[in-house]
């Protein structure tokens, strides 16, 4: 397969008139002239380095006041009474629509943080990896490129509580936990060859230090993720335990390395985000979900400035928009600072800073070999219309400037994931069965609600 794109976004900056050769799922040649399938504008398509699939068949059902005064604390609540209707079957038709619109956005992978691991009341399935194989089944059918992130969620809080109600379904101890790994990668393996396994302690608050120490041996070579830091209760709760805030304990605990993603991180001091910078950990970032859920603005400006490494998710998924996530992102930075741009560098745009960083970061945080439009790189590939108004006359960072903030996803017109063409003309080829399969879920759902 070759690629003739008027506009690409290579290693060493923009250029025009780029020929891309495509050979078993990697990049083989890039080279300037020659002839191929014409694009307007390539792009390194990004991976998606966090997402709870399931929780896209809850958008737009928690934007009301319950008693008192709504947080992310009520919201989990009412996530809990929700997922207490999910089936397998369910599952596996949530995350093929969520990956079909993923990939309609631009990204050509997702990093899935996968916790549902039970039936109601926490009962096992024959297969423990049953939830994770639907989540592979998923893949399968959209072509979407796979970190998958079995999760580890053993106690309701840092006093060593029991898990109750909806956390049944999430729960396991560390024996438990070794066995899911272990069939959970046994479904994995009949993805192509991008596919890769990695593991998730949920949280500080939801894992004990030892088993935390334990998890990051299971799968040595793998990303780690795991929740830190993403809510002010959730601060003073690891200081009344540990007298330590939770970055700062990871940080002196831990050897928190290039392995690493800390998804949100969002209430740290100065001290805590220089650490992690200088850890060369991602901090996984998400901004419209941190936007809905209250959680509060990361403090962009100074991690970026300390070469801190970053990655973006969708993880709620309650809306799934690439350009959406780097909008929101730079205009919170906004909010907080009073001031414009302030993302941008000397010689980068706001847009591509984040483009670049969110490419970089994301495909370590994925454990994927992908991230630039290099040869021997994932052909992980997202392609523009550059023929229509919003990026008319546009060259350079410029582009990616007016596709996060003049434009919108509709842009993307064609995806590789791993050299699998998966969008064509902006619509995903299993588009139609798939929204078919989840209208009838939510339709489900809804009578059971």
């Amino acid at each position: 397969m070759r690629l003739h794109a008027d506009h690409a976004l290579l290693p060493d900056g923009w250029a025009r008139d780029v020929t891309v050769e495509i050979a078993e799922g990697r990049i083989a040649a890039v080279t300037r002239g020659g002839t191929g399938t014409s694009v307007g504008c390539l792009l390194p398509a990004p991976v998606n380095l966090h997402s709870h699939s399931f929780q896209r068949a809850m958008a737009g059902l928690t934007e009301y006041r319950t008693a008192g005064q709504d947080s992310f604390w009520t919201w989990r609540n009412l996530m809990y009474r929700f997922l207490e209707r999910l089936t397998p079957e369910d599952v596996e038709a949530i995350a093929a629509q969520v990956m079909v619109e993923m990939a309609e956005a631009g990204y050509a992978a997702v990093a899935e943080f996968h916790y549902l691991h039970h039936g109601l009341g926490g009962k096992t399935y024959a297969d423990p990896a049953e939830m994770s194989a639907r989540i592979v089944q998923a893949a399968a059918t959209t072509g979407l490129g796979l970190t998958l992130l079995p999760v580890l969620y053993e106690r309701g809080g840092c006093d060593g509580r029991a898990l109750a109600g909806g956390q049944l379904r999430f729960g396991n101890d560390m024996n438990g936990f070794a066995r899911l790994v272990e069939a959970a990668e046994t479904h994995l393996a009949a993805l192509p060859a991008d596919a890769t396994l990695g593991l998730a302690p949920h949280s500080l608050r939801a894992v004990s230090p030892e088993s935390l120490a334990r998890a990051a041996t299971l799968r040595p070579q793998g990303p780690l993720h795991i929740h830190v830091a993403e809510q002010v209760a959730e601060v003073d709760e690891l200081l009344a335990h540990t007298r330590q805030r939770p970055v700062d304990w990871l940080l002196s605990h831990v050897p928190v390395d290039q392995r690493w993603c800390l998804i949100h991180a969002t209430q740290m001091t100065p001290q805590e985000t220089l650490a992690l910078a200088a850890s060369q950990a991602v901090a996984g970032l998400c901004p419209i979900t941190e936007a809905n859920l209250g959680d509060g603005i990361f403090d962009g400006a100074r991690y970026l400035a300390a070469g801190g490494r970053f990655g973006i998710g969708s993880d709620s998924n309650v809306r799934i928009s690439l350009s959406e996530e780097i909008r929101i992102l730079e205009y919170s930075q906004r909010l907080g600072t009073k001031a414009r741009a302030v993302l941008a560098t000397a010689d980068r745009s706001v847009g591509r800073v984040i483009f670049d960083g969110m490419v970089q970061g994301g495909a370590q945080a994925a454990g994927r070999d992908t991230g630039a439009i290099a040869v021997g790189k994932w052909a992980d590939l997202v392609a523009l219309d550059i023929s229509g108004p919003d990026l008319a006359g546009r060259n350079g960072d410029r582009l990616l400037d007016s596709f996060a903030f003049a434009g919108d996803d509709r842009l993307v017109r064609h995806l590789w994931s791993a050299g699998r063409h998966i969008v064509r003309d902006g619509q995903h080829v299993a588009r139609l069965p798939v929204r078919r399969r989840f209208a009838a879920v939510m339709a489900r759902l809804a009578e059971a609600m």
